[in-house]
Order: C-alpha cells, then sequence, then structure tokens
C-alpha cells in the first residue's frame, strides 16, 4: 500500500506530495489536475499513462521529464522518470532496475474508468490486456513466456516484411521462430485459460450486483488467438504464403481475446448452448474467412450490441472489480507459493485500485455497490470527484478516509 506519494512535472502537477490512507478521495473541477494524479500512480506501476502512450503528451511542457516516487508501508521505495524521448529510468529501493515488472509487482494497480467502453467495442488489445494483467500479477511463469513470445514475435514479423519470398536459409530461420513461439504460445494459453476460468464465477457475481436483470444473459468467453488443439507452429507453416502476403503474424497468442456475449431466452432454456469449456467460443478478432478455416462456432451477439450506454458502464464496472477478489486469492490456483520466496512476498502486496470520476458516471446504486465491495477488500482506494457529494457514502464504508482538494495542480487538504 502506498504511505507517500510524489509526482513532479507530469502534466500540471509541478511538485505534488501525498500523504496517502487506506481510502483517498481528490475532489476538484474539471482540469484540476485530479485526474493527474491517478495518471502518475497508473504509471509508476506500468510504465505508461491509460491517457497517451506519448511521453512527450504527459510530460509538463518545457520540462525533461516527469518522475514518480511512492513509499509502501513495507519501506519499499519505487521510482520512474518518464523523459519526453521516452527514456525511461526505474529504480526499487533506491537501485536502478531494468525491467518494469518489478515495480508492477510492487504495486499492483487497477483502473476503474467506466467512462472508458473501448474495450467492448473496439480491437481485443484492451480485453486482452484486461486477462493479462492478472495472469501476470496470479502465475509468476507468465511474464518471461509473455516477453520471450514476444520476442519471436517481432523477429518473425520483421522477417515477412522483407519480402514476398523466402531463401532456404530464411524459410529454416522462420521455421525455428514457428517451433519457438508455439513452446510458449501453449504455456501462455494454459496460464490464460486457468484464471479465465477462475475469474468466471467472481465474474458472474458481479454481473448479478451491477445489472441482476441481465445475470442469467451475459457471460464471457475467452479465445487464444490460435485453435489451441494445434500446436500454433503447424498452423504458422500453413499458412505462410499469407503471412508473407500481409507482411505480419495474423493468429497466435498475441491476438487472444476475452468476449463479452449476450444469450438470447432460447439460448438460456437450451441445454446445449451452454459452453463445454473457456475456449467453446470464437470471438471477432478473426476475419470471416479465417472464421470458416478454423471451424470454430461463432457467437450470436455481443453484449455491446445489446446494452444502452448506461449499462455499459456498469458492465466494465463489473469486469474490473472482479478481478480484485481473485488476485486476492491467487494462491488457490497459481503455483506452489511456499516454494519460492519471491511468491511469497508477491502474496503480501495489497492492490491499489483508482477510479476516475466515478460520481459522473455511475448512479447512486452502482456506487455503493463499488463502494462496499471495495472496502470489505484489502485494497487501497484512490478515486476523483468533481464535487464532495460522494464523501457520505465513503463514510459509510470508511472510518477515516483522507479527503484532498485539487486546484490548478496544487494539491491541499479538503475542509
Amino acid at each position: 500500500m502506498i504511505e507517500r506519494l510524489q509526482a513532479t512535472d507530469l502534466r500540471n502537477l509541478q511538485h505534488v506530495k501525498l500523504q496517502a490512507a487506506a481510502c483517498n478521495v481528490i475532489i476538484g473541477e474539471n482540469g484540476s489536475g485530479k485526474t493527474s494524479l491517478l495518471e502518475a500512480i497508473f504509471l509508476l506501476s506500468r510504465g505508461k499513462s491509460f491517457r497517451h502512450s506519448q511521453p512527450k503528451r504527459y510530460v509538463q511542457h518545457h520540462r525533461p521529464s516527469a518522475i514518480v516516487h511512492a513509499t509502501l508501508t513495507d519501506g519499499t521505495s519505487l521510482a520512474i522518470q518518464k523523459q519526453t524521448d521516452a527514456t525511461t529510468i526505474l529504480r526499487l529501493n533506491q537501485s536502478t532496475v531494468y525491467n518494469q515488472s518489478m515495480l508492477t509487482e510492487q504495486l499492483p494497480t487497477l483502473l476503474i474508468d467506466p467512462s472508458s467502453m473501448d474495450m467492448l467495442e473496439q480491437g481485443s488489445a484492451s480485453r486482452r490486456q484486461l486477462l493479462d494483467w492478472l495472469v501476470f500479477h496470479m502465475k509468476q511463469g507468465f511474464h518471461p513466456q509473455w516477453v520471450a513470445y514476444q520476442r519471436l514475435l517481432k523477429q518473425r514479423n520483421s522477417l515477412l516484411k522483407q519480402s514476398k519470398s523466402l531463401t532456404p536459409v530464411q524459410l529454416a530461420e522462420l521455421k525455428s521462430w514457428n517451433k519457438g513461439l508455439a513452446n510458449h504460445a501453449a504455456l501462455i494459453h494454459h496460464y490464460r485459460e486457468q484464471v479465465f476460468l477462475a475469474w468466471q464465477p467472481y465474474f458472474e457475481k458481479s454481473i448479478a450486483q451491477l445489472l441482476p436483470s441481465y445475470a442469467q444473459q451475459i457471460s464471457l468467453s475467452y479465445h487464444a488467438g490460435y485453435d489451441a488443439a494445434i500446436p500454433l507452429d503447424v498452423q504458422l507453416d500453413e499458412r505462410l504464403a499469407q503471412d508473407l502476403q500481409l507482411g505480419y503474424t495474423r493468429i497466435g497468442s498475441h491476438r487472444a481475446d476475452i468476449h463479452v456475449h449476450w444469450r438470447s431466452e432460447s439460448e438460456i432454456d437450451a441445454k446445449d448452448e451452454k459452453p463445454k469449456s473457456a475456449t467453446e467460443y470464437h470471438t471477432d478478432t478473426t476475419k470471416p474467412a479465417e472464421l470458416k478455416e478454423q471451424k470454430v462456432p461463432t457467437l450470436k451477439e455481443q453484449a455491446a450490441n445489446v446494452l444502452s450506454r448506461g449499462e455499459k458502464k456498469l458492465l466494465i464496472t463489473a469486469l474490473r472489480l472482479s478481478q480484485l477478489p481473485l488476485l486476492l486469492k491467487k494462491d488457490l490456483i497459481g503455483e506452489s507459493v511456499s516454494q519460492n520466496t519471491q511468491a511469497d512476498n508477491h502474496r503480501t502486496t495489497t492492490p491499489v485500485v483508482l477510479l476516475d470520476d466515478i460520481t459522473a458516471e455511475l448512479d447512486d446504486r452502482a456506487i455503493d455497490i463499488l463502494l462496499s465491495t471495495l472496502a470489505k477488500l484489502p485494497c487501497q482506494v484512490f478515486m476523483t470527484s468533481l464535487t464532495a457529494d460522494v464523501l457520505p457514502i465513503v463514510n459509510q464504508y470508511w472510518s477515516s478516509p483522507s479527503v484532498f482538494h485539487m486546484k490548478q495542480g496544487q494539491l491541499s487538504i479538503f475542509t
């Protein structure tokens, strides 16, 4: 849990210091800098902003870099410096480190931002990241496999872009990469599927709370990004001509997806409609022609096409909120943590939940469900609000919340 936080030269936060509590409320007008404070915490944890990918967009104008530093309650110190040219310096306990995952492990941060509905209606990347965040924190072996897979994928795509035909030497090299990708993909899929199956009951519970009328009609499905029943290298070899034509790798773990789908009343009643496994249904990440090739049943309807705007906000909230109870019980499906000191330390970390302007996006009932659920979990909360209207609800669930006022990038105690 964060004890002290400092943010320097990030947007309009020239130099902000914060002594944090279990629950922290930042009140301020639009443009005051309250969301930038959440952005600072997210940046420290993830190594990137949830608002812009380029550091020059969030580093304060005419300043060389933005710096975020935090001290946790156990004495651990974390720091990140992002320069305008995207150069990154990471520090863990005053020592320079070179892997963002080391900070991420110490500070698992979950953003609940129901105003963003991109994950439901756009590409699969944000939905895949939603699952991978959970897998990263629950499965010790996932991250090394994912890094190795990404490295091989980059090499393969680079070769595919060079020419429409390959020499015998290039072909042999490609086949070697395909084999490596297949080995990593199998483990990545194994980790993802295990976590996904464990996540589903928590999602169903959240949906029952936030969207009770649709509890039987909204469900999740996971697609590996390829036919997991066949080794990936076999499929890549078969699709080589098409990949060469397009200049990139069309299938694999990098195309995995979480699909939120809608079941009609007739589907609910039909006994044979119930999925037999987490991977039974195919998502919409592949083109129609490819769907036919893979011979995987497609879903009749996406939930995003049926729900109203307000219901979509509740759905996104349920997706993120349902991850926290599972994360806090990760030892139930994780590796044997007693055999690994690092894993034992990993279990003691307190998730930090960032709630951005929830009073403007959710109704009172949804806010009450969200906050009451968070208050029961061993997590730290930072929330922003335009007004103090949220405070009566907050005071119901936290005995000593810290309340701050943000104005023009300056933070003060709210009175």
